[in-house]
């Protein structure tokens, strides 16, 4: 019986590769190449940021930019260089890293355990500059309930509060909006369609990192697996090229949230990439 059930559940894993594969939910797209500026620019952010060197990391942060970390406390360039947090993972010894190059924006995820990290870099007259480095604990357990804009989704599924500047930004924030109108009808088909293969997404109220293909299974099952439309309160979008990246404030009753998401424009249309979600203890503030 033991061998018939490890038969049975290998068949039923091959037969929902297939199913990804045929489907294309799996399929990576093909990423463009690494700058070797960025790759040599984050490699000093992480020894500067461990050191404490406000010297070096001065050199590599974006006026804009800010450090979010796993408790979803939110620190300025100026109060990160006045006294740097210490970041959540090692690099160099502990962390699983993936890069994905976008012309003018490039992300940058380490993973170790329960701890993910995002650093967002973006290229300035000047340079590369670091724009956000983004922090997110995942849960021990799976989550017993989910914070959500509920049913009757207005923000973020109809409108968000925030006011685009020109056309460009009005197609991302309409490209986002049907991102979450999709999830909060638990659409797998129409959500696939407002996200990139690559995508990815931590949450704090999520126990793991979610891919396209788990999240696409999660939303067929019906379950949101901690990860759900919230109303947006406040945001600032950044445009370079066919990149972007949303930096926002959400609120659904108690629970408070810290969210980057990347956008990436394909086919004439803006796909998300990334969606890093950290829970912000203690009814902190931006």
């Amino acid at each position: 019986m033991k061998a018939l059930r490890r038969n049975l559940l290998a068949a039923a894993a091959l037969s929902a590769a297939m199913i990804f594969s045929i489907l294309g939910w799996g399929a990576r797209p093909s990423a463009a190449a690494d700058d070797p500026a960025v790759s040599a620019a984050d490699r000093d952010f992480v020894q500067a940021a461990a050191k404490s060197d406000t010297a070096a990391l001065g050199k590599l942060l974006d006026a804009d930019f800010v450090w979010i970390d796993a408790k979803g406390n939110v620190e300025s360039r100026a109060q990160v260089l006045q006294s740097v947090p210490k970041p959540g993972t090692n690099d160099a010894k502990d962390a699983e890293m993936q890069r994905h190059a976008y012309g003018q924006v490039e992300a940058v995820q380490a993973n170790s355990g329960k701890i993910h990290v995002l650093r967002i870099w973006v290229k300035r007259p000047a340079g590369w500059r670091t724009l956000v480095y983004q922090e997110v604990e995942s849960l021990g357990a799976p989550p017993k309930t989910t914070p959500s804009a509920g049913k009757d989704c207005q923000n973020p599924c109809k409108s968000v509060g925030y006011t685009p500047k020109n056309q460009t930004e009005q197609a991302i924030i309409t490209a986002y909006e049907g991102l979450e109108t999709s999830a909060i009808a638990q659409d797998a088909t129409g959500w696939d369609a407002h996200t990139g293969e690559e995508f990815v997404a931590a949450s704090s109220f999520s126990d793991r990192l979610l891919d396209k293909p788990t999240r696409m299974a999660e939303l067929q099952r019906k379950n949101m697996a901690g990860l759900a439309p919230t109303p947006l309160v406040s945001g600032k979008l950044f445009v370079f090229g066919d990149a972007a990246v949303l930096r926002s404030r959400h609120e659904a009753g108690a629970a408070k949230l810290e969210v980057t998401r990347v956008f990436v424009k394909r086919n004439s249309k803006w796909v998300e990439t990334a969606s890093y979600q950290t829970a912000v203890q203690g009814g902190g503030a931006s």
